[in-house]
């Protein structure tokens, strides 16, 4: 079982300080339908600040139960699985709760150089094992060294043409999930 969430916090910035990160719009409607493409349990966001979980509760709401769900029923499907929360310990209690076990943990990014699992690797692991894995994608430019230390796995990150690799996050999301799921 795979889910996913998008951390806003504890994320970096530029200059490698650690941040909150705002909610975007875009990456709300773009994850939600790629992850509902992609068969995913749940899609969390993760941030602290109240105003920014109102904002995405908003977003959310409107296309869930207001009138965008009349207007596009294809998007009220895809929120569905969306999630606001307030911190990545929330996410694992909640997940662990549901399952009697923490989830297996795994961050991605592009910028880490010792990677311990290939998307083919976890590919398979989801594949053989019907245990809860939380796959984490970190905004800003990237996830906390904090975060990254606590997990199980580190995800290998997308190689671009020439070494070049700064994708925005949704489409890492839809990259990712391609290379990692089963689609029949």
């Amino acid at each position: 079982m795979l889910y996913i969430a998008l951390l806003h916090y504890p994320v970096l910035n530029k200059e490698g300080k650690t941040v909150v990160t705002a909610i975007a719009n875009m990456d709300l409607h773009d994850i939600a339908r790629t992850a509902k493409t992609f068969g995913v349990e749940k899609f969390y966001v993760i941030n602290p600040v109240e105003a920014q979980r109102r904002l995405a509760g908003q977003i959310i709401g409107h296309w869930r139960e207001g009138y965008g769900a009349l207007y596009n029923p294809f998007r009220k499907d895809a929120f569905e699985i969306a999630e606001i929360r307030s911190s990545l310990e929330e996410v694992l209690e909640e997940i662990t709760a549901a399952h009697g076990f923490r989830p297996q943990v795994i961050t991605t990014g592009a910028g880490l150089q010792v990677h311990s699992l290939t998307c083919a690797g976890l590919k398979e692991l989801l594949k053989r094992n019907h245990l809860p894995y939380l796959l984490i994608f970190g905004t800003g430019s990237g996830i906390a060294q904090e975060v990254v230390n606590q997990a199980d796995y580190r995800l290998e990150p997308i190689r671009g043409e020439n070494g070049y690799n700064h994708l925005p996050v949704r489409a890492a999301v839809a990259v990712i999930l391609d290379r990692v799921t089963e689609i029949t």
